[in-house]
């Protein structure tokens, strides 16, 4: 498990201590990761038209292959989301 999001690597390392997270955080500053999943672009928010990150969560088997896409991912309920997906795995 591991997370991406275009903050620097300081943020991700205060948000780590923070949070204690258990997985590494990259930091994707020039955006090239967020892109190449399309996980960065044109989204609403607020009713407005922005450019920013599109919260997705992807699951990648061990060979690179990806079994399942997330959209629309709601931050407070979403790792019991991932959990229970895997809990009869």
């Amino acid at each position: 498990m591991l997370g991406v999001s275009p903050d620097s690597e300081k943020s991700h390392l205060n948000f780590s201590g923070k949070y204690n997270l258990p997985f590494p955080l990259i930091a994707d500053t020039e955006k090239k990761i967020l892109t190449a999943y399309g996980a960065y672009g044109e989204k609403m928010m607020y009713g407005k038209k922005v450019t920013g990150v599109i919260r997705t969560t992807f699951i990648i088997d061990e060979k690179g292959i990806i079994e399942k896409v997330i959209k629309k991912v709601n931050t407070k309920e979403h790792a019991a989301q991932i959990f229970k997906m895997y809990d009869n795995v």
